[in-house]
């Protein structure tokens, strides 16, 4: 679907482009033929139907004609039968064409919205285009809209050469960093110093984290592969800000329950302590490897991510929800399941 379709409806009218744009991955069509019910009266599911096409019918069940509304017309730029419960059954009148999107979903991308155009226009002596660009990445969309004026404001801009080096494998972690403009290389000296080239990064994307949610010295090296400008987030401010939203704790009842669902257990420890031992069914990515590994993994599924004391997979959490994923971090790790006997 795209974003012309749905640019007229309320509230959807008021966003930017590029929440816009980003409304057009939340929004699910629908053909309803003559007929044929989209929704019950006294339905309370939590979604928002909005007429882009045809004609429906509303009707109270109460004895009283059903109104009629006609794609075009004011009453067709907001929802259905909004409030819930639903006051009205609604009824393709004729082949109609429907948008549908959760009510979270569209609540959330407009009040983050409004919320980060008001920040960026008062964010004062710098382009605003990339807080908007960076906005794009999933990472941010989790941020409280109250954070970002803060968080935008805490960005220091770093230019930068073609072959600098920008974090050292085995230093210790001070700064978060995000790519405004260039390309990075990822890479990681194993055995015999050989280098392992883990990642390319480009601009919008971020790394460093591991270090600075793990407390490890850094477990990968980053060189530039162009020249550029980077934005870095000092540690204190990258834990309150972006670490917080960012990092979903569960409990093993609330993880096994999860599994049921079919959630993916990933152990994120280095090959050798996972051959040692680990929880049944899971799956060993060492967090070194996740960069290299995250597009092997399923976008729909939910990961639930465990190392031995949880710090490790405080880091591989971050990193997969930059990407886009729902990953949960296993509380405590196996340190807290020692003494329960869920080692396999």
């Amino acid at each position: 679907m795209k974003p012309e379709d749905f640019a007229h409806l309320i509230p959807l009218s008021d966003l930017s482009g590029d929440a816009l744009a980003q409304a057009a991955g939340l929004a699910r069509g629908v053909l309803a033929e003559t007929g044929q019910v989209v929704f019950r009266k006294g339905t309370t599911d939590p979604r928002s139907f909005y007429l882009l096409s045809g004609e429906v019918t509303l009707d109270s069940e109460d004895g009283s004609l059903p109104l009629r509304v006609k794609a075009g017309s004011e009453s067709a730029r907001h929802p259905l039968s909004r409030l819930k419960p639903r006051a009205y059954t609604c009824t393709a009148a004729a082949t109609s064409r429907l948008v549908i999107f959760a009510d979270d979903d569209l609540e959330h991308l407009v009040a983050r919205d409004q919320a980060t155009a008001y920040e960026v226009t008062e964010f004062e002596g710098d382009d605003p285009q990339w807080m908007f660009d960076l906005l794009s990445n999933p990472a941010f969309s989790k941020v409280p809209p109250g954070n970002l004026h803060t968080l935008f404001g805490r960005f220091e801009p770093m230019p930068v050469e073609a072959g600098q080096v920008i974090v050292t494998q085995g230093e210790p972690g001070d700064y978060y960093y995000l790519i405004r403009s260039g390309a990075a290389r990822v890479s990681r000296i194993a055995g015999e110093n050989k280098e392992i080239a883990l990642a390319e990064l480009q601009a919008g994307q971020g790394f460093g984290e591991e270090a600075l949610i793990s407390g490890d010295p850094r477990n990968a090296s980053v060189t530039m592969i162009s020249a550029g400008e980077l934005m870095r987030l000092p540690a204190a401010e990258f834990d309150a800000l972006l670490r917080e939203p960012l990092v979903h704790h569960v409990t093993l009842a609330q993880g096994a329950e999860l599994i049921k669902q079919g959630a993916q257990l990933i152990d994120v420890r280095l090959e050798a302590e996972f051959k040692v031992g680990s929880l049944k069914g899971s799956t060993n990515i060492p967090l070194y490897l996740l960069r290299l590994k995250a597009n092997n993994l399923e976008r729909k599924r939910v990961y639930i991510l465990f190392c031995q004391s949880g710090r490790r997979s405080d880091a591989a959490a971050f990193l997969l929800s930059q990407r886009g994923f729902d990953a949960r971090v296993l509380a405590g790790g196996l340190d807290a399941l020692s003494k329960l006997g869920q080692h396999k």
